[in-house]
């Protein structure tokens, strides 16, 4: 079984309390995986942008758990979590935060600096970070004269310069045409594929069905969750094996393959605590159950 990575359970966060009040978020409860490539969708004012600085520890909820790598991290002061921040995300905005009159290592190199790292191992880091993203040869160029992909390729290299296991990218591709929307998916793909979590915030449909999971929010409260991966593989199975007694499902939250007969008995059973109920119907009418 993977390993739980994040694990947020009954997440409030309320902004102006009393009859006013807004709910961003109504009762979250998420379950994140090591490894896992994770797009939050939603519509502007959803709660996805709250979940965002809840999950990059840029906020602490109203009431509710945050645990982050099995450390609660909900009731921290600002500069507990600002250490998790620089220890644990990589964070990636659609706006770059690219310092104007700094070239493209010297954008990398500078939350490096404010970490400590020495000139030599914080410039080994930063050329490492962007040969990664395809930027070797832009070394001294400054925002105005590399294009909004390349940017974007800047702001990555500066996020995975201190190798965090986990990607926080808000938006990456808003600013972007669509080659270079491309290119970013394609870096965002082969950091997944190193071994980082990858947690993915966008409003846009044809760019969350390029993660493996998407998670989709509105009025504060998370209203579906589908693996991409587990439905392909489930579809292809059923294909291949619509005439004969077994039926198929993977479950997200357990990882195991579990296979029903006709009589409804699984090979399997599994029960896991999410929070949401998920339910996986088969051709012939059986329910496979995590419940939470």
């Amino acid at each position: 079984m993977d390993k739980v990575l994040i694990e947020i359970r009954d997440m409030h966060k309320i902004y102006n309390p009393g009859e006013n009040e807004v709910r961003a978020l109504d009762g979250v409860d998420l379950t994140i995986y090591e490894n896992e490539f994770v797009a939050i969708i939603g519509h502007s004012g959803s709660g996805k942008s709250t979940l965002m600085n809840m999950l990059g520890c840029l906020d602490v909820p109203t009431s509710g758990t945050y645990r982050l790598h099995d450390i609660d991290v909900s009731d921290m002061e600002d500069d507990e979590l600002s250490d998790v921040r620089n220890r644990e995300i990589g964070f990636i905005f659609q706006g770059f935060n690219l310092i104007q009159n700094l070239t493209a290592l010297e954008n990398v190199e500078l939350p490096l600096v404010y970490r400590g790292v020495g000139k030599k191992e914080r410039r080994e880091l930063s050329l490492t970070a962007l040969d990664k993203v395809g930027l070797s040869g832009r070394l001294d160029h400054r925002p105005a004269q590399m294009s909004g992909g390349q940017q974007q390729r800047v702001a990555i290299a500066r996020a995975i310069a201190q190798a965090p296991p986990i990607i926080l990218a808000d938006e990456p591709t808003g600013n972007l045409d669509s080659h270079s929307t491309g290119e970013i998916m394609q870096i965002l793909r082969e950091l997944h594929k190193e071994g980082r979590t990858v947690i993915l915030i966008t409003h846009d449909n044809d760019i969350a069905e390029r993660a493996d999971r998407v998670i989709r929010i509105s009025d504060g409260r998370i209203v579906e969750d589908t693996n991409r991966l587990v439905k392909h593989e489930e579809e292809s199975y059923e294909e291949n094996h619509q005439n004969c007694g077994w039926h198929y499902s993977s479950c997200h939250h357990c990882r195991s393959r579990n296979r029903l007969t006709e009589s409804g008995d699984s090979s399997n059973p599994c029960v896991y605590t999410t929070g949401i109920q998920r339910s996986h119907q088969f051709r012939a009418g059986y329910q496979w159950h995590c419940e939470g």
